[in-house]
């Protein structure tokens, strides 16, 4: 029997409901759990004391990802109550007025830094309040910083979704092990896929300045237009070169750990440099229409107005907790530093959860909102803020994210249960390599166009770059050993196609809407970002069938 259309439904049901339903995340993916669970129970097989443990399991990473929330958004209203939002939007349009030049640095660039320190969903979570700060309507800074999401996210998190998830993905497995007999190893088989995965990105990511303007001047202009994007062409190819020649050149070098970051930095002051010296003049400025002729699906339901303050901020003041979150999540994630293994140290493990295989393992204090709330601890004490305020940070801070928790929560659990059906009694794979040994079987050598497709459903599904990789690294292996195509390659490709698919994952669209309020309208901000993601797949699936010819 083919069991195809069963794994498919979760995948197809989130698809229709949010994107062509233009259902509210809130009511979708509830929807899309209970139809999971049917297909789990009913034609997998899986027992229900199983389905209770990934429950829990769900719960725990829903719990990690909702703290990650609120501690980017309480920071954001702390600064805001303070006044440092007000003088850093002053002192990003004293760098550019131009719409397109603050999109390169705050999404683009600031962005990719975060991602390299810290991933998962830091970026966004972070850039779009700071985006809606500086002018951008709530929609616009949404999809910019998702578009974002693709290029940074193979190295992301100091590397983890290679030193992590493709790693962990082939480890212990007699058939890899065999393949890379006589001399190979895993580490130099690692090298290869990020000198590769590099390469890929370099090329997609030298153009993705040129989509975020784009995507700006055709959805968001007075009349959709590419004109004002063409005419800063110039500007918007150096902004990709400054950060995805250094990216390349540490992945050639360094290896997978620091490519974003690095991108990312050197690429901030480069860009920056370039704007203050006049190097690339504005030809035509650009900038949104006033926000009285907005229409409504661009702003959030509740607009926040900044608190008045009685005096100014020196702007370093102002930015200082940015510097400290980026400074920190870096002296964290690196590993010749004893502080990433003192934070480590507390882990909360349930090995057999309830009995079952399903495990939980959690280390609360390495992630990022620790150094969020350390940052808003300092924050509070350099700025002095009164209690009234302190109050008002957090009471706007805790209904944000009481917006997000419905459907983030049931996003998670979906994924979780989805992808945690390999323990079944039906004797079946887990429904998403059953859908991928499909897709194998169908393609053939034509392997390289697909195999950055199964990557990005897996992030969609699931999330997350490493997850992805997690669920079908091996599986992507086992199919290019079957159709002699490069392993390293293959690899490649699924951790550029499980970027691609970052884009638009339920999770990371629910959390960052989540930060303005613009919870709801997920299915419209998904409709958007399939054309940036579509580029960034089909460039993928392209690039690796030519690279695979050679």
């Amino acid at each position: 029997m083919d069991y195809g259309i069963f794994a498919l439904l979760p995948i197809l049901s989130t698809f229709l409901l949010l994107v062509l339903a233009k259902q509210p995340a809130t009511i979708a993916m509830p929807v899309v759990y209970g139809i999971t669970l049917l297909c789990t129970l009913l034609v997998w097989k899986v027992t229900p004391v199983v389905i209770a443990a990934i429950a829990l399991r769900s719960l725990v990473l829903s719990a990690e990802i909702l703290f990650i929330l609120f501690g980017a958004i309480l920071l954001l209203n702390v600064l805001r109550q303070a006044g440092a939002i007000a003088t850093i939007r002053q002192n990003l349009l004293d760098i550019s007025g131009d719409r397109r030049v603050q999109v390169v640095i705050i999404a683009w660039l600031f962005g990719s830094f975060i991602e390299g320190a810290a991933g998962f969903g830091t970026p966004a979570i972070i850039g779009v309040p700071l985006l809606v700060a500086v002018g951008f309507p709530a929609m616009a800074a949404v999809l910019m910083a998702l578009i974002i999401q693709s290029t940074p996210s193979t190295f992301g998190a100091v590397g983890t979704p290679v030193v992590v998830g493709i790693q962990a993905g082939i480890s212990n497995s007699p058939m890899v092990d065999a393949a890379l007999q006589p001399a190979g190893t895993i580490p130099e088989l690692l090298r290869m896929v990020t000198t590769q995965a590099a390469l890929i990105h370099m090329a997609l990511g030298l153009f993705l300045p040129l989509i975020l303007s784009a995507t700006l001047t055709l959805g968001f202009g007075d009349s959709p237009s590419l004109r004002p994007t063409l005419s800063e062409w110039k500007f918007l190819l150096f902004s990709g070169a400054a950060f995805v020649v250094p990216y390349g050149l540490t992945a050639l070098l360094l290896g997978p750990e620091f490519p974003t970051l690095i991108g990312g930095m050197v690429g901030l002051l480069l860009v920056i440099s370039a704007v203050r010296q006049g190097w690339f003049p504005v030809q035509r400025p650009w900038d949104f229409p006033p926000p009285v002729a907005w229409p409504e699906s661009w702003s959030s339901p509740r607009r926040v107005d900044e608190p008045g303050v009685s005096h100014a901020l020196p702007v370093w003041q102002a930015w200082l907790p940015y510097g400290l979150i980026a400074a920190l999540l870096l002296l964290t994630r690196v590993d010749f530093l004893p502080l990433k293994g003192w934070l480590q140290q507390l882990a909360l493990s349930w090995p057999t959860v309830l009995g079952t295989p399903v495990a939980i393992r959690s280390t609360p204090l390495y992630l990022p909102p620790t150094v969020f709330m350390l940052v808003v601890a300092i924050a509070i004490g350099l700025y002095r803020l009164p209690r009234k305020q302190i109050r008002a940070a957090l009471g706007y801070s805790g209904r944000q994210l009481v917006a997000a928790a419905v459907p983030l929560t049931a996003a998670i659990a979906m994924a979780q249960l989805f992808t945690g059906t390999d323990i079944n009694q039906a004797g079946l794979p887990s429904m998403p390599l059953y859908l991928a040994n499909q897709a194998a079987q169908l393609a053939g050598g034509f392997w390289p166009l697909f195999a950055p497709v199964v990557g990005a459903i897996g992030a969609f599904i699931s999330g997350s770059t490493t997850l992805s990789n997690l669920m079908f690294s091996l599986f992507q292996f086992g199919v290019a050993e079957q159709s002699d195509i490069s392993t390293s390659l293959v690899l490649a490709l699924q951790t550029v196609g499980a970027s691609a698919g970052n884009v638009v994952c339920v999770s990371n669209v629910v959390a960052a809407a989540a930060t303005v309020m613009f919870v709801g309208r997920e299915g419209l901000l998904i409709r958007k970002l399939l054309l940036p993601a579509a580029y960034y797949l089909v460039g993928a699936s392209v690039l690796g069938y030519a690279a695979a010819q050679v």
